[in-house]
């Protein structure tokens, strides 16, 4: 029996902990699951960041519930991991126990101060100049006299 309130207390935490059953059902579609765990903070952009080592397992006891809006995009069904700022990475793979919120790191001249989106596959990808001469030249007919 205590098994079971066990399991109705969990389903009970989950509807109040995302903000009943719509918040629920758009963090399901989004993610495709729903945790309920302490929040340990919010980046910039407005990620929030949660952990709950009592209930999951290594490596699934912090995550991130991403923010709808990220650099004036809807990032509301276009969720990425390269949301996730630098400072707040180490924390979420487990580089580290302490979270910027409390242990802030030190600024880096060489991370971006705006944190940029991967545009790997969109038109605003990197392509390098290529630097060989072709090894395959196309065919060009002769013009018709």
């Amino acid at each position: 029996m205590a098994g079971y309130l066990h399991v109705i207390r969990r389903a009970l935490g989950q509807l109040g902990g995302h903000g009943g059953v719509k918040g629920l059902l758009v963090q399901f579609l989004r993610a495709a699951d729903v945790k309920t765990g302490a929040l340990i903070g919010v980046d910039k952009y407005g990620n929030k960041y949660f952990e709950d080592s009592k209930n999951y397992f290594f490596g699934r006891h912090r995550w991130v519930i991403y923010t709808t809006e990220m650099n004036g995009t809807n990032t509301m069904w276009n969720v990425d991991a390269s949301m996730v700022p630098a400072e707040w990475h180490r924390w979420l793979h487990c580089m580290t126990d302490h979270p910027p919120t409390t242990h802030p790191p030190e600024p880096k001249k060489f991370l971006a101060q705006v944190h940029q989106f991967n545009v790997s596959g969109t038109s605003q990808q990197y392509v390098p100049f290529p630097t060989t001469s072709k090894k395959i030249h196309e065919w060009v007919p002769p013009k018709a006299q």
